[in-house]
């Protein structure tokens, strides 16, 4: 056969993923082990990105269905270091006719007094947990759900009845309201009529044992001093109201009242957890750089062990930029199978998640994108080195063809 009747040897586009499954198909345990390790760096970070996001938009679609518009007016601090400073009596009823306000209630503190689950536990034992008496108003103004039972109303808020916030019936192991269900505070037992869920717009009510303010001022000494005003304001006017509400409380003091509005912090909670979302993303980069290490690894080796391929490729016709394509193009589908495996892994994981803390699946499309774009790349930049030096491995003597025989570019 002359020269002249040879063809340069091609290698079409259709021909690349086909070589480039030889070496994978040959060396199949290699090539899982090699995957497994992008997959895992991939499923850490899809899932991170995933529950972050989950997380953040259960916080915000709980802050839209409460509203951002409750503010907290509490005592503040004294400028001149007189004594303790409280609300004056006067404060809930002054508040609740400003202008702006539309619901208001209060939670009195009753330090005196502790909650127990029996008579027979010493009394220095109180769980961390407080006694307030409060208006049947609150669990509307702050927006608390019930558990089980009902809120204080007009009948039982005039007795010795009390509502359980969601971590004092924890501690106190209530689960459930009915007959005979009682606590102990001061030195008679209540009823527990109402266990609260977590309040998320005023998580301190969570440890409190709430009874009604009618019955605290007649038989626990009472004087509605507020420790805590929960006050909605009208939605347009909130910045409006938060500054009134000083003066409008403790008109004789109103530097000593302190006013917040806790959305502001639950949206500062929410982008706080940025910081970790990031703490997270670098550690799953590790993994996926570890990951991509181990591709170069085995890439090296295959370049090794295969020294008779490429050398009876070239023999054959194959150009260097051949043979570097093809081992290319094996560590490219190494990074793209693990990134695939990653991304459901990493998907799977988050809908597990989120379905245990009952929240909606959220999964960022670029979470998913962006996995397999750096697996892809991973891939491509561990494989480069490896591609280069079965690229520039010569045909051995041995298997060189006759002179004129190979093909122009070959060598």
């Amino acid at each position: 056969m002359s020269a002249a009747a040879i063809r340069p040897s091609t290698l079409q586009p259709r021909d690349v993923l086909r070589v480039g499954l030889v070496g994978l198909r040959t060396r199949r345990l290699r090539a899982v082990l090699s995957v497994l390790g992008v997959a895992l760096g991939i499923a850490s970070m899809v899932a991170v990105l995933g529950i972050s996001a989950s997380s953040r938009n259960d916080l915000l679609a709980a802050l839209d269905k409460l509203g951002t518009n409750l503010l907290v007016v509490k005592p503040g601090q004294s400028f001149v270091g007189d004594g303790t400073v409280t609300l004056p009596s006067t404060a809930a009823a002054m508040v609740g006719h400003a202008h702006g306000v539309t619901a208001a209630s209060t939670v009195e503190d009753l330090d005196e007094l502790t909650v127990r689950r029996s008579d027979r536990i010493d009394p220095e034992i109180t769980n961390a947990l407080s006694v307030g008496a409060t208006r049947t108003t609150l669990a509307n103004t702050v927006g608390a759900s019930l558990r089980d039972g009902a809120f204080l109303n007009s009948a039982t808020s005039r007795y010795p009845s009390v509502v359980l916030g969601a971590t004092a019936a924890a501690r106190l192991g209530i689960d459930r309201v009915g007959d005979g269900v009682q606590v102990w505070i001061g030195d008679r037992w209540y009823t527990v009529v109402g266990i609260l869920d977590p309040v998320t717009l005023a998580p301190e009510l969570d440890s409190y044992a709430l009874v009604g303010l009618p019955y605290a001022e007649k038989a626990l000494g009472a004087d509605d001093s507020p420790s805590f005003m929960y006050v909605r304001a009208d939605p347009d006017n909130v910045s409006q109201v938060s500054s009134l509400l000083g003066p409008t409380a403790n008109p004789e003091h109103p530097e000593e009242v302190d006013v917040s509005r806790p959305s502001d912090a639950l949206e500062a909670r929410a982008k706080a957890k940025t910081a970790f979302t990031s703490l997270f993303l670098g550690l799953g980069a590790v993994a996926l750089f570890v990951g991509g290490v181990g591709i170069a690894n085995v890439m090296v080796i295959s370049v090794l062990e295969r020294r008779s391929e490429i050398g009876l490729r070239r023999a054959l016709g194959a150009t260097r930029r051949h043979i570097a394509v093809q081992f290319l193009t094996e560590s490219v589908l190494l990074g793209a199978m693990g990134g695939a495996a990653g991304a459901v892994i990493g998907v799977l994981v988050t809908s597990g998640y989120d379905a245990n803390r009952g929240w909606a699946l959220t999964m960022p499309a670029y979470a998913v994108a962006g996995a397999l774009a750096c697996a892809v790349i991973i891939g491509a930049l561990a494989g480069a080195y490896p591609a280069a030096r079965g690229a520039l491995r010569r045909p051995r003597a041995g298997q060189r063809g006759r002179p004129g025989t190979c093909p122009p570019g070959s060598r």
